[in-house]
C-alpha cells in the first residue's frame, strides 16, 4: 500500500513539475493570441515571427557573450579551486571553500542587490561586464561541484608516477590530470553555460541599459500581442536547455568511467 501511495505522490510531482513546460510547445504552435483552450489551429507563424524582432537578436546577441564568457571564467576559476581543495591540505581550508559556495543558498537577488551597490559604490557603469561579473559569483560553485568529483576519482598513483618519470607539477597537471578531467570540465561549460543563458535577477540589476533575454522575455509579457511569440521562444530554449543538460550528463558520467570513479547520481 505504502509503494502506492508513493507511485501517485511521484506521477502527482512529476505532472505538477513538468506540465506548465509541456504546455509551452502546444500553445506556441496555437493560432492564436490567447493562452487559453480551445486551441484553434496549428500555425508556425509565431516562430517566424522571431526572425522580425531587432531587439530580440541584440538581446540574444548579449546573453551569448555573457554566456560563453561567464562559462569560461567560472570553469576555469572551478579548476583551480576543485584542484587545490581535493589535492592539498592548507589552514582555514574548508571556511575558505564554504566562502566560495555560499552563493549557492543564498538568495540571489541578495547577492544582485550587493553587487549593484558595491559597484554603484566604485563607480563602475552598469554593462555586459558587470553581468558576467555577477553571472561567474552565481557560476563557479557549480563548476566547483562538478569539477571536485571528476577530480577526486583521480587515481593519484597516476600523478605520482608522472614525478618519478622526472615531470614537473605543471607538465604532470597538463600531460596527466587535465585529460582525465576534461569530460568534467566540458560537463562544467555546458551546465554554466545554460545556469548563465537563463539568469534573470543578476542581469536585471547589472545590465544598465543593456539587454539580455531573460529581461527582454520580461519586459514583453507587458504586450499581450506578444505572448505567442515569447512562448515559441520559450519552447526554443526549453529545446536548447535539455540538449545542452543532457551532453552535459553524458560527459559527467564518461569522465567518471574514464577515472574509474563511482556514480553518485547526476543531473538527470
Amino acid at each position: 500500500m505504502k509503494g502506492g501511495w508513493f507511485r501517485v505522490y511521484t506521477l502527482a510531482y512529476l505532472v505538477f513539475l513538468y506540465a506548465p513546460i509541456a504546455l509551452l510547445p502546444i500553445f506556441a504552435f496555437n493560432n492564436a493570441t490567447t493562452v487559453a483552450f480551445p486551441l484553434e489551429g496549428f500555425t508556425a507563424k509565431w516562430f517566424a515571427k522571431l526572425w522580425e524582432e531587432p531587439e530580440l537578436h541584440r538581446a540574444l546577441r548579449n546573453s551569448l557573450i555573457i554566456a560563453c564568457s561567464s562559462s569560461v571564467l567560472a570553469t576555469t576559476l572551478g579548476i583551480f579551486a576543485s584542484r587545490a581543495s581535493t589535492r592539498y591540505r592548507f589552514p582555514g581550508k574548508a571556511g575558505l571553500m564554504g566562502m566560495i559556495m555560499l552563493p549557492l543558498v543564498l538568495p540571489e537577488i541578495i547577492l544582485a542587490v550587493a553587487l549593484l551597490a558595491v559597484m554603484l559604490g566604485i563607480g563602475m557603469p552598469l554593462s555586459l561586464f558587470t553581468v558576467i561579473l555577477g553571472h561567474v559569483l552565481v557560476c563557479t560553485p557549480f563548476s566547483i561541484a562538478i569539477l571536485s568529483a571528476a577530480f577526486q576519482s583521480l587515481d593519484q598513483s597516476l600523478e605520482e608516477a608522472a614525478y618519478d618519470l622526472g615531470e614537473t607539477p605543471i607538465s604532470a597537471f597538463r600531460l596527466i590530470i587535465l585529460p582525465l578531467v576534461m569530460p568534467g570540465i566540458i560537463s562544467s561549460l555546458l551546465i554554466t553555460f545554460t545556469i548563465s543563458l537563463d539568469e534573470f535577477i543578476m542581469a536585471f540589476f547589472l545590465a544598465g541599459n543593456e539587454n539580455t533575454l531573460p529581461v527582454y522575455i520580461f519586459g514583453q509579457f507587458r504586450f499581450p500581442q506578444n505572448v505567442p511569440v515569447i512562448l515559441a521562444l520559450g519552447t526554443i530554449l526549453v529545446c536548447l536547455s535539455i540538449a545542452l543538460l543532457a551532453t552535459a550528463e553524458y560527459f559527467r558520467r564518461r569522465g567518471i568511467a574514464k577515472t574509474g570513479g563511482k556514480d553518485t547520481g547526476g543531473f538527470l
